[in-house]
């Protein structure tokens, strides 16, 4: 390997390192050497992507049908790589103060709980990073359950409410998610002899059969219409930091993995792309409208996730321009959703549990720090003024190169662009029944720099996103899965069309 390859590598091993080590210290170190973790990672990203071409960091090999087991380093993994690690480094901020106020609340040792808490935070987040770099489904899948138990594990000791309950609901669900992706894994090591994804993408076959077992499975971990009873209940009563994790990193994943089933081969989804391309809008704009029945700040979000999810299944319908937008759509829904979850944590924390928006109106007089970020959190459910921009244009332009503009396509571009307005609709509408109106109180509060400094800086990183270099970077990237059998095109000028694949 040489001096970036090593750097690379041991910078996704830090946060798995830190997981262990981070209990050792007091909160506050813990919690820094957690930011650390976590952001180094994001800035040898960045680095990477600028400096240089798709490469492989090679791990062990073992007999088939499992084969080899490596690390790709491309621009899907390094757009899903970056989310992970600034949502990630950021929430660690944020959770200090808010974790401590949890821990008293719940009347345990804020030191000893704190060691617990950080150990699975780091593992939980670190495993999401490892997923998207994994180059194996056996590892990929490995990871994947590693957040399912994690997640399972914070929402069981520090959650709300009935929170061993909801702690066990999301296992269940999960469980059956991961044991119907783990079918369809099975069948696709037998019916190619490798689960490598660098072999796999360059010829391999997925079966109808073995294609419904993921999909399946990952419709449940989306989640979507149907499936998605797991998501309120887990969203609203997981403690806010990991709130801010499940809903906008994890939950994604599933299309990162059906994205990943998608470049090795897309005959499934074009196949069956009008009955999945209607059940994604109709879901999207279920979970749109059910936004307007909550009362529970969090709740509410929530089904804003089942919307946006919407989005993501969309978008794998669509073609190369598609895939481009879900990649997009993954990083925006992160950014703007783990600052809205951590809004409703900074008005849990300091309005001492509040949470029934009837009971909020006018909170932007009280905590303007707080308010002024959740606007930049519904910005990016909007796709206004931030990447989202980016991620629906390639959808709605995926749509347009589809099925063209005829009498016939017409009530699918409308479909969209509904489900888009809808967006704005429901974000425009919270902010108004939480932030203005009629004050609760005009008297401006004190609040830890902590609750509101990092969704600041996750804001602006969406923002930066949107323009060059960086949507320049992201963008030629992305394009290169055109190469991968669906066929070539050309994003601002710059054409792909023939690239053998996304990994060399």
């Amino acid at each position: 390997m040489d001096t970036l390859s090593n750097l690379l590598f041991l910078c996704l091993l830090l946060p798995l390192v830190v997981a262990f080590v981070a209990p050792l210290f007091s909160p506050k170190r813990a919690t820094y050497l957690s930011f650390l973790a976590f952001i180094l990672p994001f800035f040898a990203i960045i680095y990477s992507v600028f400096k240089v071409a798709p490469f492989e960091i090679p791990l062990t090999t073992f007999s088939p049908p499992i084969g080899e087991f490596y690390l790709h380093f491309d621009f899907i993994s390094y757009a899903f790589g970056l989310t992970i690690c600034i949502v990630s480094a950021m929430i660690a901020l944020f959770a200090l103060p808010y974790m401590k106020h949890r821990f008293e609340e719940m009347g345990r040792e804020v030191e000893s709980e704190f060691r617990k808490y950080i150990f699975l935070y780091d593992l939980y987040a670190a495993s999401m990073l490892w997923l998207v770099f994994s180059g194996n489904f056996v590892l990929l899948y490995v990871f994947l359950e590693i957040t399912l138990i994690t997640a399972f594990l914070l929402i069981y000791t520090y959650g709300y409410g009935n929170r061993k309950w909801v702690g066990m609901l999301y296992l269940i669900w999960c469980a059956v998610a991961g044991v119907l992706t783990l079918a369809g894994i099975v069948l696709v090591a037998f019916e190619n002899d490798t689960l490598a994804l660098n072999v796999l993408m360059a010829g391999g076959k997925v079966s109808t059969l073995a294609w419904a077992f993921i999909f399946a499975g990952m419709i449940i971990e989306l989640p979507v219409l149907g499936p998605h009873i797991w998501l309120p209940w887990a969203h609203a009563e997981a403690p806010t930091p990991v709130s801010a994790l499940l809903s906008p990193l994890t939950v994604g994943l599933a299309g990162y993995v059906l994205l990943r089933t998608a470049l090795i081969d897309y005959s499934f989804i074009e196949t069956y792309r009008i009955p999945i391309l209607a059940y994604a809008i109709f879901s999207s704009i279920y979970g749109g409208f059910s936004v307007f029945k909550q009362t529970d700040f969090k709740r509410l979000l929530a089904y804003s996730t089942v919307s946006q999810m919407g989005y993501i299944l969309v978008a794998l319908c669509l073609g190369p321009f598609g895939l481009i937008g879900l990649v997009i759509q993954y990083m925006s829904h992160a950014f703007g959703k783990s600052i809205l979850f951590s809004s409703a944590g900074g008005i849990i924390a300091v309005h001492h549990g509040l949470r029934d928006i009837n009971k909020m109106g006018g909170l932007h007089d009280s905590i303007p720090a707080i308010s002024n970020a959740a606007v930049l959190g519904f910005l990016n459910l909007g796709g206004m003024l931030t990447v989202g921009m980016l991620g629906e244009f390639f959808i709605l332009r995926g749509v347009v190169e589809t099925f063209g503009v005829t009498k016939s396509s017409l009530g699918i571009i409308l479909a969209v662009i509904f489900m888009f307005i809808l967006s704005v609709w429901y974000g425009f509408y919270t902010i108004r029944k939480v932030f203005y109106g009629k004050p609760r109180s005009t008297k401006r509060l004190e609040i830890s720099r902590y609750l509101y400094v990092p969704l600041y800086i996750i804001g602006i990183v969406s923002v930066l996103l949107l323009f060059p270099p960086l949507s320049t970077v992201l963008i030629q990237g992305l394009n290169l899965i055109s190469g991968l059998g669906l066929g070539g095109l050309g994003v601002g000028g710059v054409g792909v069309g023939g690239v053998g694949g996304v990994v060399p």
